[in-house]
């Protein structure tokens, strides 16, 4: 259908794609950890967006143009990785709230504030995933593999792949996001036990951009 090719290995694929784990994942987990399932649910539907950017812009050609590009390729690199130190240095210097209930009362003055909150973290969650160059270079070198060159029909065959992958990984990004939310309410009442593990996933926020920051093409 829409010439694609070999979908059954396609889905095996991906599938063992989602579950090695990755930078979209370290992200989502360190978000659940941090915030609880919420935001991690949040954070995964943002990097689920981000990934119909991706499966468009492979469906339409601007992929392989940025695949191409050495210059974009950088900049792309580098906005990334500053956007992830960026998160990081936040959450490592967050105040912690002084107890839980304090933190619960605010939360229903503040219902608008809270739905704010979340709007930022698909935000964040979509930008992480837009900014990787390395994810560009995954569409432009793994979707082609299941598109048959002779197709008069490649747009609507990446789109139907984009489609699957999304869908795939929503799954898979949301329970590893309800898994890791797990953390946080174990430690939803001792505020000093939640500030070092902001701090540490703070940390590694600040290491995946730095590690994004010396990736190679």
């Amino acid at each position: 259908m829409f010439g694609i090719t070999h979908f059954g290995f396609f889905l095996v694929a991906v599938f063992l794609l989602n579950v090695t784990p990755g930078p979209d994942t370290a992200y989502i987990v360190g978000r659940s950890v941090a915030q609880g399932r919420s935001a991690g649910l949040m954070s995964a539907l943002g990097i689920s967006a981000g990934c119909c950017v991706h499966s468009l812009a492979c469906a339409f050609g601007l992929t392989a143009v940025l695949a191409a590009s050495a210059t974009a390729f950088t900049v792309i690199k580098f906005v990334g990785a500053i956007y992830l130190i960026y998160l990081g240095v936040r959450l490592v210097f967050t105040k912690t709230e002084r107890n839980a209930s304090d933190t619960a009362s605010a939360q229903q003055q503040r219902m608008p504030g809270a739905q704010k909150s979340m709007r930022q973290l698909f935000l964040q969650g979509f930008w992480t995933n837009v900014l990787n160059p390395k994810v560009v270079l995954f569409f432009v070198s793994f979707f082609p593999q299941f598109v048959s060159t002779g197709t008069d029909h490649k747009a609507l065959a990446f789109l139907a792949l984009g489609v699957v992958f999304v869908l795939m990984s929503t799954v898979w990004n949301g329970f590893v996001a309800w898994v890791a939310g797990s953390v946080t309410r174990r430690f939803s009442g001792k505020p000093g036990v939640k500030k070092w593990l902001d701090r540490v996933v703070g940390g590694a926020f600040v290491g995946l951009g730095l590690k994004l920051a010396t990736a190679a093409r």
